[in-house]
């Protein structure tokens, strides 16, 4: 697979997009697990098919230990500094990072702009303003980063370095830059709204009680919810999309934003043994909209009992690209509410078996249960964002999204049914 720019060098070009100012900003918490993941679903959405199974490697023998220590064991320590210049590694470190983070954009901005980005924590409009589709088809909440200043730009997007790991800023950077690269490039029509993202925050930021951050445009909808009275972070739900999967910046180097993805994807894919493998491509895969109720079906498909421990390690590191977005703390604790259920979550699979972007229309798998539903779809459509060259459909066009059904938006309100294409108005009002 081509190879991928290094934070740095996506992290500048994201913030020349921006016109963002020289400015030191910290360095962050690395998880050398997987890279993060992509967006969620577009228009309609129809799942079928089911591919061959092929011959893979068999399982090894079943490990003693519990599969959530093997998986932390493989991270290092986190590498955010903080305002000491000591290092973030727990939750209640990036917790407060992100909440003077917070304060420190709040403090860049008016009376006005201040009351449009903050809004009441048990505000419902926090389900139903995020969303898949461009920003013309439904209004996010909070300030457009469109319309601040340079200071309050850079202001903004460290509040997004202070809770992102290394890993997922960098993704969240490609994401981003994707966008900006097909408005300068492709034929949409909305090509003028594609690099637009908003910020919103549900409660007032504070390391002591709870709060929500809201970021995201067309191929992103990061929902953090950050409680300081329990030292507890959760990001369902969220949606990481990305369009194109390759690219090329202004600098020439090629970014893959879900390299890191399909790399866990198929390590987990090949563990499997042939009959394993039947049974995931045989299973039911499914998909829930983004800003919109869902029912987390399950269906048929491979269990986390039909795994072995091994197994289980390379499909937890693959779901750590979604619920591992901060740091090694909230990462392990969030992988230990799901192993506690892993025997009884299903996977399913359908699409290509071998990872190949030069060849068929991509992969969709979806996993579910009690504690996580990811679901992960090939867009088969350009939607109109073509680019000549470059393959923007398929692998090309990547939805997926993270939800928790017994924690999403740490319980704090009830999804609402969207309405028309998903999501409400913008507008703040504390």
């Amino acid at each position: 697979m081509g190879g991928t720019s290094t934070i740095v060098d996506m992290h500048a070009g994201f913030l020349s997009r921006f016109h963002r100012s020289d400015v030191d900003t910290p360095v962050h918490r690395a998880r050398p697990l997987t890279a993060l993941a992509a967006g969620a679903v577009l228009l309609s959405v129809t799942l079928t098919g089911c591919a061959g199974a092929t011959a893979s490697v068999e399982p090894t023998a079943t490990a003693t230990t519990s599969v959530t220590q093997e998986v932390t064991a493989t991270t290092t320590a986190a590498t955010t500094t903080d305002t000491d210049g000591t290092s973030a590694t727990t939750t209640a470190e990036t917790i407060t990072d992100t909440a003077a983070a917070a304060e420190a954009f709040l403090a860049t901005l008016s009376d006005e702009q201040r009351d449009a980005v903050l809004y009441a924590f048990d505000d419902e409009t926090k389900t139903t303003s995020w969303s898949n589709f461009p920003v013309t088809f439904v209004q996010r909440a909070g300030l457009n980063l469109a319309d601040l200043a340079d200071e309050q730009k850079t202001a903004a997007l460290a509040v997004l370095e202070s809770l992102l790991s290394d890993e997922a800023h960098a993704t969240v950077v490609g994401i981003m830059n994707g966008d900006q690269y097909l408005a300068d490039y492709s034929s949409s029509g909305d090509a003028g709204v594609l690099g637009q993202y908003y910020i919103a925050f549900f409660g007032d930021p504070s390391d002591t009680s709870s709060w929500e951050v809201q970021f995201g445009g067309h191929h992103l909808g990061i929902n953090a919810t950050l409680d300081g009275s329990t030292d507890a972070i959760t990001f369902a739900p969220t949606h990481l999309g990305v369009q194109p999967a390759v690219y090329t910046d202004d600098s020439g180097t090629e970014i893959q934003p879900f390299d890191g993805i399909y790399t866990a994807a198929f390590a987990f894919y090949n563990s499997l043994t042939a009959e394993q493998q039947a049974t995931l491509t045989s299973g039911d895969v499914s998909m829930c909209a983004p800003g919109d109720t869902c029912d987390f079906s399950a269906g048929a498909g491979l269990t986390g009992a039909d795994l072995t421990d091994s197994q289980k390690q390379l499909l937890l590191e693959l779901m750590a690209n979604w619920v591992g977005m901060a740091d090694e703390q909230t990462t392990a604790d969030a992988l230990a509410k799901i192993e506690a259920t892993l025997d009884t979550t299903v996977i399913a699979w359908s699409g290509e078996t071998t990872y190949d972007m030069t060849t068929g229309d991509g992969i969709n798998f979806s996993i579910s249960g009690p504690n996580v539903y990811i679901a992960f779809q090939a867009q088969q459509g350009s939607a109109g964002a073509d680019v000549a060259g470059v393959t923007t459909s398929g692998w090309g066009h990547v939805h997926t999204i993270y939800r928790d059904p017994s924690n999403d938006y740490a319980s704090s309100v009830e999804q609402q049914a969207s309405t028309g294409m998903g999501g409400g108005p913008g507008g703040g009002g504390a």
